[in-house]
Parts: structure tokens; C-alpha cells; sequence
């Protein structure tokens, strides 16, 4: 006959529930009010966790079924307000609900060239990852035996302390097992595995290769399954290896911010070429020349945008199929003229526009002079700063930096 039926009540079961029973009845009730799945039932979920976790420890249900929750509190053995109803959740399903639990993933930075991206590589890299250790599979031991589970902790690594502050309030703190180290079990000293020195997993070196396809883009990432740090215990599986894409600057061709499978470049080209006919090459990134041609009286005006259609980038898993090349034309126009040259030079350019007084009482000619707005800025900050450094003050006198004492 038990004292309070509360907590089996919380569960939704009878006092003679099996320890199966409890479990079934937790997991369906936790599921059903987990924060992430009803944010507005918090206290339900927590009594729910508080509840099973008094009733699935034998030694606490037995103290509970003959004096209720006050014994379970003044009793010393822990609370209802034992430990988080988080952590009661994700020891139980393994890390809530997000499947089988894994170990962690290993990420790999590696620098890639705007060639290898055109056509396609197969890259070597060298990594390192944790593993489970094969002399002992896993164990840490060298008999088949294995780990004994501590007894103070009964293997969860972690202990409640009760603190009793007086006026019947009881306080209660988790802790990091003193006996285990917050391992949660003990191995000999002399069944220890000499390799992994009782850890279980080692440190692993291993080359794998990373083939990269044709159209791949910077910060793409390539994911080897199962290829990352292992970790003890049944039925966790390797996390996975994932090799991120860093593309390096190349000196003549640029990708769009914006992805895609076209390249940009910027080509300098003389004033006889805008003027009078322009005939390029231009090498490609898989070692092809490509001849570029304006046609006869065409005039390529300074920041002109052109592009060939096919000649940009492969576009990822469709390889066949290309992007555009697009090209900006920047003029370089000459320093001077030789003066005598220019009558003859204007009788096959367009006229200049005639000279607009209209309205004007007088004329003056004026000189026009080179302006460097980058020295012209600099020189405004020098000039500013030392106007508050040791320019004239309010006083009409010059300024004066005040020491410090």
C-alpha cells in the first residue's frame, strides 16, 4: 500500500507499474510535452520528469511509496528537483529526438584553385580524426570484461548533494562524481589497454582523397559519411568528415559574388584599339586561345561590358553546359599629343561643339590644373588634426596640450 499515488498519477499509471511500464509511459508523456512541441507546458513537463525520475530508481520509489514526496525530501537520497528535466530527457533518448546518436563531425578547410574548379581535381588531404582503438575494441581494457560501472554514481558520472539550509528548506546540487572522475565507471590499472590507455579511442591519421567535380563553387562543401570522430558506447556511429571549398584568387578571371557559371575579366586595351579595331587573345582556364575581334569601324567606348556565350564556368553536375565570359574594356588613353599631329588627327574625328557666349558681356580664358582627390583628403586630415592639436584656440592663441599629472 503506498502513502501518495501523485507521481504515479503525473505518469498515468498504477502503483505496481513495471520499471517497463514507467518508461513506456514517460517517453509518450515526454514527447507529447516537450518544450519544443508545446512552449506553454513547462511545469507539465517538468513534474513529468521530476515524477519519473523519483519512480525509475528503485531505492527512491521504495522511500516514496512508504512516506510520499516529504520523505523523498527530508530522506537525503534526492528530489523531486533532483537534476534538469532537459538533461533526464536527452540521457533517456539519447539526445532528444534527433535519431541514433553520433560523434562529432570533423570540418577540413581546403584551398582549391579556379582551374581545378574548371576542370575538375582529385585532391589528397590529410586529416586526423578520433577512432575507436582496436586493440581492445573499444573497451579500454584488455580482458573482454570491460569497464565496471561506478557504484556511487551508477554510471551517469554525476552525483546530487543535499544541502539542508535550515528552516526546512532543502537545497540540492549536481555534481561531478568524485569516485569516477565523472566517467560513471573504473578500469584496473592493470587491465588497462596499453594503446588507448584505457580511453577507448585513439587519434588517427589518414590521407583520403577529395574529388572535386567541374563547376563546384567556393565554400561548397563535400561530406564523407562516416568518416569523422567515433566515440564509445553502443550504438553511436561515427559522425561524418566535411571538406569545405576555398577558392583562391586567380589573376586574371573573377566569379560573381552571386555564383553562377559565369567569369568576369577586365582587359586593357589602347586608344588605337578602341578607335580603330581590336584583336585579342585570351587563354582559358583549360589552356585554350580564344581570338577576340571588333568589326570594322566599331568603336569600343571605355567600360564597355561585352561577353562570349559557352566560355564561362561548367555549370556543377551538368558540366557540358557553360556560363558566359564577360569582358570590361578599360581605355587607356595617352599622356599627350604631339602637337603637330592633332590638325591631322581631327579631320577624321567627329567636330567639336562650337564655343557657346551667348549672353556674355566678357570672356576670360582660365588654366585647368590636375586635382588628386586621394592628396587633397589627405591633406585636409593633416590640416584638421593639427588644427585641434596645436592651432589657434578660442584666444586667439596657440593651442596648448595639457599635461598630465
Amino acid at each position: 500500500m503506498v502513502k501518495e499515488t501523485a507521481f504515479y498519477d503525473i505518469l498515468g499509471v498504477k502503483p505496481s507499474a513495471s520499471p517497463d511500464e514507467l518508461k513506456k509511459a514517460y517517453r509518450k508523456l515526454a514527447l507529447k510535452y516537450h518544450p519544443d512541441k508545446n512552449p506553454n507546458e513547462g511545469e507539465k513537463f517538468k513534474a513529468i520528469s521530476q515524477a519519473y525520475e523519483v519512480l525509475s530508481n528503485p531505492d527512491k520509489r521504495k522511500i516514496y511509496d512508504e512516506g510520499g514526496e516529504k520523505a523523498i525530501k527530508e530522506g537525503g537520497v534526492g528530489s523531486a528537483n533532483a537534476s534538469s528535466p532537459m538533461d533526464l530527457f536527452e540521457m533517456f533518448f539519447g539526445g532528444g529526438r534527433q535519431g541514433p546518436k553520433k560523434g562529432k563531425d570533423v570540418v577540413y578547410q581546403m584551398a582549391v584553385t579556379l582551374e581545378q574548379l574548371y576542370k575538375g581535381a582529385t585532391k589528397k588531404l590529410s586529416v586526423q580524426k578520433k577512432a575507436i582503438c582496436k586493440k581492445c575494441e573499444g573497451r579500454g581494457t584488455i580482458s573482454k570484461k570491460g569497464a565496471e560501472k561506478c557504484g556511487t554514481c551508477r554510471g551517469s558520472g554525476k552525483v546530487i548533494r543535499v544541502q539542508n539550509l535550515g528552516n526546512r528548506i532543502i537545497q540540492q546540487i549536481q555534481t561531478t562524481c568524485g569516485e569516477c572522475q565523472g566517467q560513471g565507471e573504473f578500469i584496473d590499472s592493470k587491465d588497462r589497454c596499453k594503446t588507448c590507455e584505457g580511453k577507448k579511442i585513439i587519434r588517427e591519421k589518414k590521407i583520403i582523397e577529395v574529388i572535386i567535380d567541374r563547376g563546384m563553387e567556393d565554400g561548397q562543401k563535400i561530406t564523407f559519411h562516416g568518416e569523422g570522430d567515433a566515440e564509445p558506447g553502443p550504438d553511436v556511429s561515427p559522425g561524418d568528415m566535411v571538406v569545405v571549398l576555398d577558392e583562391q584568387e586567380h589573376p586574371v578571371f573573377k566569379r560573381p559574388r552571386t555564383g553562377g557559371e559565369d567569369l568576369l575579366i577586365s582587359m586593357e586595351i589602347s586608344l588605337s584599339e578602341a578607335l580603330c579595331g581590336l584583336r585579342r587573345s585570351i587563354k582559358t582556364l583549360d589552356d585554350r586561345i580564344l581570338v577576340i575581334t571588333t568589326l570594322p569601324g566599331e568603336v569600343v567606348k571605355h567600360g564597355a561590358i561585352k561577353c562570349i556565350i559557352g566560355e564561362g564556368m561548367p555549370r556543377y553536375r551538368d558540366p557540358y553546359e557553360k556560363g558566359r565570359l564577360i569582358i570590361q574594356f578599360n581605355v587607356q588613353f595617352p599622356e599627350n599629343l604631339d602637337a603637330s599631329i592633332v590638325p591631322e588627327l581631327e579631320k577624321f574625328l567627329p567636330p567639336r561643339p562650337p564655343l557657346d557666349l551667348e549672353g556674355a558681356e566678357q570672356s576670360e580664358d582660365v588654366a585647368l590644373m590636375d586635382l588628386d582627390f586621394d592628396r587633397e583628403t589627405h591633406m585636409r586630415s593633416d590640416r584638421r588634426q593639427y588644427d585641434e592639436d596645436d592651432g589657434p584656440n578660442a584666444n586667439g592663441m596657440p593651442g596648448m596640450q595639457c599635461a598630465t599629472h
